[in-house]
Formats: structure tokens, C-alpha cells, sequence
């Protein structure tokens, strides 16, 4: 047993930098999508220190519009604007309310169930954004190049990912892949919905 418990430590921190790229339908590189692999074998990891993740409101807006968060994650919603707002979620996976406040409410909300969590707020119509809650330490969002780069051991993994264009916005797409070398390449298998950015109200003073 404590062979096997060394072993797994050892792949745990014999990582690599692996590179994955992302692309849609038409085979062009796909940015902001959520990405996180699931090891087959489960694999020991070292203790992290508690981290509180922020989703900001800034400018009538969420920032960032899209937060990863780890299962059973800590988030805080500091307000920056000098308005009040009220954020909501009816998701499935986090269903909560913070009523009208400025500044930051006083405890962080625990994000204890996995999946897509869709915020706005009662005040300003316009605010969208969503928090994504997995059970993996390997996640990350594609930049402009349809790449995230993460330090992982090989092996078989599962690749889980998601965008806000999916049609069905509190689903995901996996696909069993192996992991052996410095890049990958994965598709999204289903096409993206554009999502039409509604504008900022900025003579609202509430």
C-alpha cells in the first residue's frame, strides 16, 4: 500500500507543461473555452492553501465574465461600482441571492456542486456572467490562440469542456483522451451559438 501511495506522489510531481488547443467546427482555434481534464487514475496531490476566488462587479459588469472555480471553492463578489447591485443565480448546481448591497457582502459564497453556474443581477439587466465549478486542479480558459497551457503528468485523462455558445448552456462536452506528449489537439464537437453582447446603460445611476 505504501508502495503504491509513493508511486502515485511521484507521478503526481514528475508533471509537464502540456499545451492544449482548442478549435470549433471550423477547424479555427475557439478562445474562452473552459477546459478541465480528469485523471483516469485517480493521482495524489500535494495540500493547496485555501484560496478565496473573486467575481468582481466593475463598470455594470462581471469581472472576469467567466470564473473556474475548484469544487467546494470560496468566492467573493466585491462591488467596485458606486452603484448597488443584486446578484442572482437559478442555476441548477448554486441557486443563491445577494440582495441590493455596495462594497462586498461579508461572507463568500461556498460553491460546493459542480457545473455551470449563470449569474446576472436584478438591478441591470445587461450583467452576465458564469462561474464554473469542476472537480479537477487541471483547468484553465483558451486565450485568443485557442491555447491553455497546464502542468500535468501523462497519462488518460478525461477532457471536459464548455462555452458560453454551447445551445444548451448548463452542458458540457468530454471526451476520453491520452495524454503523452506536449500538445494537444481537442475539436468541440458541437457548433457554438453567437451570443449577443447587450450595452452598457450608462446614464443609469442605480
Amino acid at each position: 500500500m505504501k508502495l503504491l501511495i509513493t508511486f502515485a506522489l511521484l507521478l503526481a510531481f514528475n508533471s509537464q507543461a502540456v499545451t492544449l488547443i482548442v478549435s470549433n467546427q471550423n477547424k479555427q482555434v475557439q478562445p474562452n473555452v473552459v477546459v478541465w481534464l480528469q485523471p483516469t487514475t485517480p493521482i495524489a496531490e500535494p495540500p493547496k492553501p485555501e484560496t478565496t476566488f473573486v467575481m468582481e462587479q466593475k463598470d455594470r459588469q462581471f469581472t472576469p465574465h467567466i470564473l473556474v472555480v475548484e469544487q467546494n471553492g470560496k468566492v467573493d463578489f466585491p462591488n467596485a461600482d458606486s452603484i448597488m447591485h443584486h446578484v442572482y443565480s437559478f442555476s441548477k448546481s448554486k441557486s443563491f441571492e445577494l440582495k441590493l448591497y455596495r462594497e462586498q457582502p461579508q461572507d463568500p459564497i461556498i460553491f460546493d456542486q459542480t457545473g455551470v453556474v449563470e449569474l446576472g443581477c436584478n438591478i441591470h439587466d445587461w450583467m452576465l456572467g458564469y462561474i464554473v465549478v469542476v472537480d479537477s486542479p487541471y483547468y484553465g480558459i483558451t486565450d485568443q490562440q485557442g491555447q491553455l497551457t497546464l502542468d500535468i503528468p501523462q497519462g488518460d485523462y478525461t477532457i471536459n469542456t464548455w462555452h458560453e455558445g454551447f445551445s444548451d448552456i448548463s452542458s458540457t462536452e468530454s471526451q476520453a483522451m491520452a495524454i503523452n506528449s506536449a500538445e494537444v489537439r481537442y475539436q468541440l464537437k458541437q457548433a457554438l451559438i453567437p451570443r449577443v453582447a447587450i450595452g452598457v446603460d450608462e446614464y443609469d445611476d442605480y
